[in-house]
């Protein structure tokens, strides 16, 4: 008896009014027989080409109830895992790399008033320093979290891992932090350091918000933003914590060499995180119609003016230190500066070697930031001998 070729079975198999087991059951002998394999991509083709039996279809409806079934059972997630889950949103809503210089630049400054006082120092006093540390940080969560509710379809492309983007964490509830964070730091401030002070750090505020909300909405003007963020980071920061901190050992305010070099140095180098920051965004800025330096210059022309700007900066440190080493310490003011500055060429030369590609255009920017931790780093040994 002569058997039925392969393609015979097929055109039983798409028969209605055959059963379907018998069939199925008929070809799968008739290839094992014959000892014939199908080529998969030709397979693929037959399968593709012939109406599904009925068999089939009840298997997928059994399959699909089944995956419908499983997301159904899935448990919800305990009290505990959305508490992770908060923190986790709400330290990336903060954004870490500005805390850490907020940080380091409080405690450095705070720093210079106390060695050059070190008969004053009171461990009593210690409670509102820490008190004064949390207002910046409230400040400095108040301004980064207002900025990523009005920036979050830009950041859906330039920083989708941001929480309120990623939808970690809703509108409504970053709205609920930025409320706690403003009027925390201003009822501590206004309830330790003064009537001055409290200005100045609510000045500091309205800038952050003019920065991001509209109608202002400064950071679509390139040199409105760089000067907001030279201000608050240059001038407030420095010149606020350097007067808090002689208020609190009952001391007039008086400038100090290290807090006029910090003050005026950190100014210029704010202004370069201002129009360097904007280089791993400028997809998403130049969609949204956002204009920064990097949209209007372009990516290699914005590096280059701010290594250069940071070089000339460190160069002024290095001349500081060999015309007064009355006043500075050649070692740290002079050699560190240069250290610092040798880094920042080398890492301007890597990114030019890899031709501005995202990640070098990112380790660039985050270079850039570790100098700046650096120098606060360097700020309370710049005058000692």
């Amino acid at each position: 008896m002569q058997h039925q070729s392969l393609p015979r079975a097929s055109a039983l198999l798409a028969a209605p009014s055959r059963p379907c087991r018998p069939l199925i059951a008929a070809a799968r002998s008739q290839r094992q027989q014959r000892h014939v394999v199908p080529d998969q991509p030709q397979g693929q083709h037959w399968a593709a080409a012939q109406p599904r039996p009925c068999c089939w279809r009840r298997s997928s409806s059994v399959v699909a109830s089944a995956a419908a079934g499983a997301g159904a059972l899935e448990p919800e997630p305990s009290a505990a895992q959305k508490v992770i889950a908060f923190k986790d949103a709400f330290w990336k809503f903060l954004r870490p790399h500005t805390i850490r210089g907020t940080i380091l630049g409080s405690t450095a400054v705070t720093s210079i008033a106390l060695l050059e006082n070190t008969g004053l120092i009171d461990w009593a006093l210690l409670p509102r320093a820490l008190l004064g540390v949390v207002a910046l940080l409230c400040g400095n969560g108040y301004i980064v979290g207002i900025n990523q509710i009005y920036d979050v379809d830009i950041d859906s492309v330039n920083k989708p891992f941001l929480p309120v983007a990623a939808g970690e964490m809703s509108t409504g509830t970053a709205w609920l932090l930025c409320v706690a964070l403003a009027a925390g730091g201003i009822a501590i401030t206004s309830t330790n350091f003064g009537s001055l002070i409290t200005a100045l750090y609510s000045f500091g505020l309205f800038l952050g918000t003019i920065y991001s909300v509209p109608p202002l909405r400064l950071k679509r003007s390139a040199v409105a933003a760089f000067m907001i963020i030279a201000t608050v980071r240059g001038f407030l920061l420095n010149f606020g914590v350097y007067h808090a901190a002689r208020a609190a050992l009952g001391l007039p305010f008086i400038w100090n060499p290290s807090i006029t070099f910090i003050t005026c140095f950190v100014t210029v180098f704010a202004t370069v995180i201002a129009i360097t920051k904007d280089l791993p965004d400028i997809e998403g800025d130049k969609q949204f119609g956002i204009e920064t330096f990097a949209t209007r210059m372009g990516v290699r022309r914005i590096a280059f003016l701010g290594t250069s700007l940071l070089l000339a900066n460190y160069a002024g440190a290095i001349a500081a230190a060999v015309r007064l080493p009355a006043v500075f310490n050649m070692w740290t003011m002079g050699l560190g500066h240069a250290v610092l500055g040798a880094v920042l060429l080398y890492k301007t030369v890597k990114l030019d070697a890899a031709k501005y590609s995202p990640q070098a255009i990112k380790d660039y920017y985050a270079a850039i930031w570790l100098n700046f931790y650096c120098e606060y780093l360097l700020l309370p040994f710049l005058g000692l001998h």
